[in-house]
């Protein structure tokens, strides 16, 4: 076979060897059975961090001199992002566990999941927050209808071009639809995903008031579930990850289905402590993306 008849046959076949090793690899994430050191790096505080089995589950700890946290190795400009979370228990006052994606930027964007601890017998608080190109202070409250430290629970981020959802297992607990039609900014930027546990005593518990008891030192937080259904992107540009040829982009997830929009309403109305559309004293004219 001369050298011009290779070059056929690698023209011919190189394409489909290439779309088969990346159907492939976007099967192996929706399996759910990556390792943590395929999709994630620790981040800070190393020693602090331990591998269980086989680094399919991560503990962080959080004693009074450091906490720790990873982050994903690629950044992401569309997806359903999971993780499987436990969290402290006992008395876990002051510290702060944190779930989220960042764009790490000058007018950054992000979607986090906080989890507040607080005094034994009493509930750990959920806090979820967005920010859009800089521009924050959208928090929300809400205390959950089981105890978070007990068992792994799965928090989830949905984002592509018309809404983020917030979930906490299959129940939606947030939404905040794309609204830059009426001059509202919408995360647009390329997001890493990171995790974190650390000390927010100054501000976590009763507005700081309650602050951490070092006696039940080291706090500890564990994760699970580190495949990621993103779509990956390292430039500024992330429309290509707005391709319903991503499956979290299709029209079905335009929008909450009606068995969602009940179960959203009713979560909200039950589980909501403290929503920033709500509060007056803070906003006498309510922000525009809120309920009018």
């Amino acid at each position: 076979m001369n050298y011009c008849s290779v070059l056929a046959i690698m023209d011919l076949f190189l394409p489909r060897l290439l779309a088969f090793l990346l159907i492939g690899g976007v099967l192996a994430r929706r399996n759910g059975d990556a390792s943590f050191d395929q999709n994630y790096d620790i981040t800070w505080g190393y020693d602090r961090v331990l591998s269980l089995d086989e680094g399919r589950q991560i503990q962080l700890s959080l004693d009074n001199s450091s906490g720790a946290g990873f982050g994903s190795k690629l950044s992401f400009g569309s997806g359903f992002i999971h993780m499987r979370i436990k969290l402290p228990g006992q008395d876990s006052a002051g510290v702060v566990t944190a779930f989220y994606l960042t764009s790490h930027s000058n007018n950054h964007d992000e979607l986090d999941f906080e989890f507040l601890g607080n005094r034994e017998g009493k509930p750990i608080i959920l806090q979820t927050n967005v920010f859009a190109n800089g521009q924050g202070n959208r928090e929300q409250r809400m205390h959950l209808w089981f105890d978070p430290a007990a068992d792994f629970h799965s928090y989830k981020i949905l984002w592509n071009q018309y809404q983020i959802v917030f979930y906490v297992d299959d129940t939606p607990i947030r939404v905040f639809k794309n609204h830059t039609n009426i001059g509202v900014s919408y995360p647009s930027q390329p997001m890493q995903i990171e995790a974190s546990l650390w000390d927010g005593d100054s501000w976590a518990t009763d507005g700081g008031q309650t602050k951490t008891n070092w006696s039940h030192a080291p706090f500890q937080t564990y994760f699970q579930g580190f495949d990621i259904n993103g779509c990956s992107d390292q430039d500024s540009n992330i429309q290509p990850c707005y391709s319903t040829n991503y499956w979290w982009n299709t029209r079905k997830y335009w929008t909450l289905n009606s068995t969602q929009q009940r179960a959203y309403e009713n979560v909200r109305k039950m589980y909501l402590i403290y929503d920033y559309c709500s509060d007056r004293p803070r906003y006498p004219t309510p922000p525009p993306e809120c309920p009018q």
